[in-house]
């Protein structure tokens, strides 16, 4: 299981989560001392160039996977209509900037997206072959189509985002591809936006339910507001590994009280 959170540039993730002197520009690379893996959300807000991707790139350990979360361009405002040009913009600056660092690429459609498997079809067929894609849906009319929707994504070998809010999945559990992709956005306990042990436990146990040991689990924690994230990745991942299964580093210790 790759664990890790939604970004790394909080401000009040300073002297909470990284060391009192340590300047904003060098946040990165005190996230990557500890853990090996982050969903890049900065893309879906502004399409980074090919030389900030080259730069995290360089900035990150080898071994270092960057999830990148596809344009809002693409996703929000185009609505999946002609998806080749922004997939295609997207990917070129991304695996020529990032490489070796490059993960999967999260497509989120907004909450107001209607069922539309053949538009998902069609932008799912833009992306290169083995790019590894995951969907974050969120209208609930999309699971009025499951046969077709399964096949979609069957066929791409593209998961269907697990994601959560107030500890509850939001979505069906569905496994749809021969890897997986989670998003905890928000847990239900205190202080907010916090996990729960048992509801981290209940995570780690479903996991382990659904896919072998050998499968990549990609898991993001995207509570971020007081450092929470970071601390639930860690309890996440010690949880899980007393379940049998390996993850990806994690800090040593709990950075935040």
């Amino acid at each position: 299981m790759w664990v890790g959170t939604s970004g790394w540039q909080y401000a009040d993730w300073r002297d909470v989560v990284y060391p009192a002197g340590v300047p904003q520009r060098r946040w990165l690379e005190e996230y990557a001392r500890g853990f090996a893996t982050v969903e890049n959300n900065s893309a879906f807000y502004r399409l980074p160039t090919t030389e900030t991707f080259a730069g995290w790139r360089e900035r990150t350990p080898e071994g270092f996977v960057m999830t990148v979360k596809a344009s809002r361009y693409l996703t929000h405002l185009k609505r999946l209509r002609e998806p080749a040009e922004p997939v295609a913009r997207l990917m070129g600056r991304a695996v020529e900037g990032l490489g070796d660092r490059l993960g999967p690429v999260l497509v989120q459609l907004p909450p107001d997206f209607r069922a539309n498997v053949d538009a998902l079809d069609a932008c799912l067929r833009c992306f290169p072959r083995g790019v590894r894609v995951a969907v974050e849906l969120r209208h609930a009319s999309w699971w009025e189509e499951e046969p077709a929707l399964r096949a979609v994504l069957e066929r791409h070998d593209s998961p269907l985002c697990w994601a959560d809010r107030l500890s509850r999945p939001v979505a069906p559990l569905w496994r749809t591809a021969a890897w997986g992709y989670v998003r905890l956005h928000e847990g239900a306990a205190r202080p907010w936006p916090r996990y729960g042990r048992q509801a981290l436990r209940a995570w780690a146990e479903r996991l382990a339910e659904t896919y072998a040991a050998g499968d990549d689990v990609f898991v993001y924690f995207n509570n971020d507001p007081g450092g929470a994230a970071v601390r639930d990745a860690v309890h996440f991942a010690r949880t899980a590994t007393s379940l049998g299964r390996t993850t990806s580093v994690v800090p040593a210790s709990v950075p935040v009280a």
